[in-house]
């Protein structure tokens, strides 16, 4: 079951459609999106590199700039600590590249996922300092990370931490917040409550990149050249799924160009590799096919694989890392489905069903994939979802967790501070760590403090707009491309239509999975709808609603009662240098 929503934000569209020259249609999806300052609305519409914002707005950016300038003077040596995800291997190869073009003795760390855990250590700082390391750089972790820092202060050793996650805090009985931020030299992070950064969603590598600008500028360095990293930083956005909104939406847009142009000799491996060549890159090809492939090798082996192939010169040497990472993973592929169907089995002959948050308990499951098991069991339940699995320490459990729009996972942890060994991340995504036999009490007052409620925990569809089928057209369709790159805070818009006859059906594919239905329209046309989801569910709804003969009838194409409301997008069909206009059906009533 699920709720629909109609989206009726009230402003000004006459106003709006004026000042940007732009339809109504197209003002309303964007303010939609949350978006409602003209200036913003302006750059969402028009995003271009000259609307970034100032990144010395940053606080502690030019302490840290500093920092790193008079180390590169003074031919010191620099190491980068970064983490093992997409987002840590964009931030690494960004803050890399730029320090070595400004000629910086610089070399990067990543923390093994299973070795170390996340973020830097004291292992980590205990290394540099036997290396000889004079200044340490933290990206996309180190907010969290104060015994580490603590360590390398004092150890001598300079620090700087880029982050972009959560800030910790201690809250009192009445509520109120104190901020703890770790004792670095400079402590860069949009989202530090004493930070008038005007954008607080960047993630990691945008952070990273920020740095690089104002290090550039210090350098004498053309603005120009920094554009050059957004191909990682792009990469980082969409795989840390942030908003795609403000910078992010400059980010990527730019990001996408330099991409599906790109001269890295590991990125063009990567595409061959994954069979996107001679392909449009966009947003789902980074989110779902090259991104994962990046994560595997710090999921299931070493993350520098991905590093070294970005950073190499040597075709055959890409050529290889990008094959390991291919392979990589469809191993992890195979993995995650059989951790999927072990934790489904655990909730439903476990009865946990009825529970608000999920706290679970899967020992066989590898650490590298619980975040993404979290997931989708999160999506298929519409439950907060706390993924646990058996750390290198037998006494100690680790996990990931995913959480739902109505419950900020990261504040509701921090209630539990005292039965963990350490957590870190943000309202929509969390990493653990505790001693196993805390388990039950976490489960317990993390489900005791819950306040969701029963329609808190029906997944929600947000409709832009009731738009009839007549109004689809090829005019719309590429109106609507003005929209893209679509990702979080950005989906495609989803419009909805009521009472429509459905014609005819079709079940098509060699694994008749996809569902053809010949709609008809208010004004007698027929388009066609494509529907991806459960086809025997589908059937089983309208057999309940109009009885097996009107099925029946529906699939021989003769006159049938069956009426649905569906909510979709519109979408063009080419066949053979014919183009037709259909409709992708997301959900159906």
């Amino acid at each position: 079951m699920e709720r629909w929503y109609l989206r009726n934000v009230k402003v000004d569209l006459d106003q709006i459609s004026d000042r940007l020259g732009i339809s109504k249609l197209l003002a309303k999806i964007i303010v939609n999106r949350g978006i409602k300052d003209l200036k913003l609305m302006d750059s969402f519409i028009y995003p271009s590199l000259d609307k970034l914002h100032d990144p010395r707005l940053m606080v502690d950016i030019e302490l840290g700039v500093n920092l790193v300038k008079n180390s590169i003077k003074g031919g010191e040596k620099i190491r980068i600590c970064g983490d093992y995800d997409q987002d840590g291997n964009s931030s690494i190869l960004t803050l890399y590249n730029g320090i070595k073009r400004c000629g910086g003795n610089v070399d990067y760390v990543i923390p093994h996922r299973v070795r170390d855990g996340y973020g830097i250590n004291e292992r980590i700082v205990k290394k540099a300092k036997e290396d000889g390391v004079h200044l340490i750089i933290t990206c996309d972790n180190g907010i969290t990370a104060f015994d580490a820092v603590r360590l390398a202060k004092s150890l001598g050793i300079k620090i700087i931490v880029t982050d972009h996650h959560d800030v910790s805090f201690i809250e009192d009985e009445e509520g109120n917040k104190e901020y703890i931020l770790p004792e670095a030299d400079a402590v860069i992070n949009p989202k530090r409550p004493d930070c008038n950064y005007p954008f607080k969603l960047l993630c990691g590598a945008g952070v990273a990149f920020k740095f690089v600008q104002v290090l550039y500028e210090e350098f004498g360095i053309d603005v120009e050249e920094s554009y050059e990293l957004l191909e990682y930083v792009a990469m980082g956005t969409v795989c840390d799924v942030v908003d795609l909104i403000d910078e992010n939406r400059i980010i990527v847009t730019e990001g996408l160009k330099r991409i599906n142009n790109t001269k890295n000799i590991g990125l063009k491996a990567l595409i061959k590799a994954t069979g996107l060549e001679g392909k449009q890159i966009n947003t789902y090809s980074l989110g779902f096919i090259l991104g994962p492939c990046v994560n595997a090798s710090g999921r299931l082996d070493s993350a520098e694989i991905a590093v070294e192939m970005f950073l190499t010169k040597d075709p055959e040497l890409a050529k290889e890392y990008a094959e390991e990472l291919y392979e990589l993973n469809e191993e992890r592929k195979g993995m995650t489905e059989k951790g999927l169907k072990r934790v489904i089995e655990q909730i439903e002959l476990g009865g946990l069903e009825e529970e608000k948050v999920f706290v679970i308990y899967e020992p066989e499951s590898h650490e590298s994939i619980v975040g993404i098991i979290a997931g989708r069991i999160k999506d298929r339940y519409y439950r907060p979802t706390i993924l646990l699995t058996q750390s290198k320490d037998e006494n100690t459990i680790k996990g990931s967790g995913r959480s739902i729009e109505e419950y900020n996972m990261f504040e509701e942890i921090s209630k539990c501070k005292d039965l963990l060994v350490g957590f870190g991340g943000h309202p929509m995504a969390a990493g653990v760590s505790l001693d196993i036999s805390n388990l039950e009490s976490f489960r317990e007052r993390l489900n005791g403090q819950a306040s969701l409620s029963g329609e808190d925990l029906l997944p929600k569809v947000y409709i832009d707009v009731h738009l009839p089928l007549d109004y689809i057209s090829f005019n719309l369709i590429e109106e609507l491309k003005i929209l893209e790159p679509f990702g979080k805070g950005n989906p495609k818009p989803l419009f909805a239509a009521r009472n429509i006859p459905v014609k005819k059906g079709f079940i098509l594919g060699k694994n008749r999975n996809v569902l053809k239905l010949l709609l008809e329209t208010r004004r007698g046309k027929v388009i066609d709808g494509l529907y991806f989801g459960d086809i025997e569910g589908f059937e089983n709804r309208l057999i309940e609603k109009f009885g097996i003969d009107e099925i029946k009838k529906m699939y021989k194409g003769i006159d049938n009662n069956i009426t649905i409301d569906i909510i979709y997008t519109p979408n063009i069909n080419e066949y053979m240098g014919n183009k037709s206009l259909q409709v992708i059906i997301q959900n159906y009533r």
